[in-house]
């Protein structure tokens, strides 16, 4: 009956022995070849995106060339054509990336999956270990040692016994870094869950724009009866109204007066880009057109604008709906919590509610080419928060419309691109 005892004893420190040797190992292999398909399913999906940004590139190519032979209603449309093929290239590259962050998340998910499973083995073989070196230990060792007649067997079990403690003891190091690398992977997870719903924003907003851009098309059409000699004349009576309405403006700014403070302006560089790709087209200051009031950047229709800082949305507006052309078109104004303000302008769809509180790299909107503007891009103006704030006046060009914008002394308005990233 003892001998078999003893060999039960043995029997039992030699299977913990092995449980521990392969209780890390076992449950990854469960979904290997589902995660391999997974990663496959991803590869393909990155080509797909690969394929469709080069196909973005050469209309936006098409789009830049075009843009030096405007003049015509048969560029007009085109542009606006050429515009809607990218815009449906942008949306499948959104689609595309939406695809492979579920793709992504289900691999994560399988992922937590086989952790979960191999620390939960991990726990119950150190749990088992523990309980029998505790079983062990408690049995008397010179009773141990006087009733086993072969004393190399002792020494045996003495060992067995060391051995399950240092493997315990490296088994437990290896579940802490297992269970760091889970809540690694499950933040991980929660950063694709989060990338996804921006996407599915994306996505809607991009929907939204091609619309625009049809109605856009449809209402060219109409109002020129698709014929070149009515779009001429449309050209003319608009540019003559452009004209008129920012004369007016300017005169009304001109009437401002602010006293700049230098000592109440942020450090430089306090800024963040309002694009992710930047290439100014315009800086701020004199130019050959006159003055400049803000910087341009180069940015097609529909590419996500950013908040430059952390603030507050004061408003938005539209001054196409008061003199079609003019001005800023689609702009949003925000007030940033270190003294300086700015309008995004020329925006194709504006993201934000008045009152918003807003973060750093926020998306707000999507650049266009509305408004005031000789092809899809970004304008940023920047003031002084004290000497800028959003006004309304009655337009002379349009009797009986009513210009809504921020409204700022020439002394209120700065170089963005002094408080932004060196380029």
């Amino acid at each position: 009956m003892k001998l078999f005892q003893d060999y039960k004893k043995q029997f039992r420190l030699a299977l913990i022995i092995f449980v521990f040797t392969f209780s890390f190992f076992v449950a990854p292999s469960i979904y290997a070849q589902s995660a391999d398909e997974i990663r496959d399913k991803i590869n393909q999906k990155d080509s797909d995106i690969e394929k469709l940004e080069k196909e973005i590139a050469a209309y936006q190519i098409e789009l830049n060339n075009l843009g030096k032979q405007k003049g015509t209603l048969a560029s007009a449309i085109k542009e606006l054509d050429i515009t809607k093929k990218k815009l449906n290239a942008d949306i499948s590259v959104t689609n595309s990336k939406i695809d492979k962050t579920n793709l992504t998340i289900q691999n994560l998910g399988r992922d937590i999956g086989n952790k979960e499973i191999s620390i939960s083995n991990s726990v119950n073989s150190i749990r088992e270990s523990i309980r029998s070196i505790n079983e062990y230990e408690q049995t008397n060792i010179f009773q141990t040692l006087l009733s086993n007649e072969n004393f190399g067997e002792v020494w045996v079990d003495f060992d067995n016994v060391v051995t399950i403690r240092e493997k315990n003891r490296k088994e437990v190091l290896a579940l802490k870094d297992a269970k760091v690398d889970l809540e690694d992977t499950r933040d991980v997870t929660i950063k694709a869950k989060n990338e996804l719903v921006k996407l599915k924003s994306q996505l809607s907003a991009q929907q939204k724009i091609v619309e625009q851009n049809v109605k856009e098309k449809n209402k060219l059409l109409a109002d020129t009866k698709n014929n070149e000699a009515n779009y001429q004349n449309l050209l003319v009576l608009r540019l003559a109204q452009k004209e008129r309405f920012e004369k007016e403006l300017a005169d009304f700014e001109g009437q401002l007066k602010f006293i700049l403070d230098p000592s109440k302006l942020p450090s430089k560089g306090v800024l963040s880009w309002p694009l992710e790709k930047i290439f100014v087209t315009s800086p701020y200051g004199q130019r050959s057109m006159g003055w400049h009031s803000g910087v341009d950047f180069r940015g097609s229709v529909g590419t996500p604008v950013l908040s430059m800082a952390d603030g507050v949305v004061k408003g938005f507006g539209d001054t196409d709906l008061c003199c079609p052309g003019a001005s800023f078109g689609k702009w949003i104004f925000i007030e940033y919590n270190n003294g300086l303000s700015s309008t995004y302008g020329h925006l194709s769809l504006i993201s934000v509610e008045r009152g918003q509180q807003v973060k750093r790299g926020q998306l707000v909107g999507y650049s266009g080419n509305t408004g005031s503007s000789t092809g899809p891009h970004l304008h940023v103006s920047l003031y002084v928060s004290d000497g800028v704030e959003i006004n309304s006046f009655e337009s002379k060009s349009y009797p009986g419309r009513t210009l809504v914008q921020p409204i700022a002394a020439k002394e209120a308005y700065l170089d963005a691109l002094k408080y932004l990233p060196a380029l």
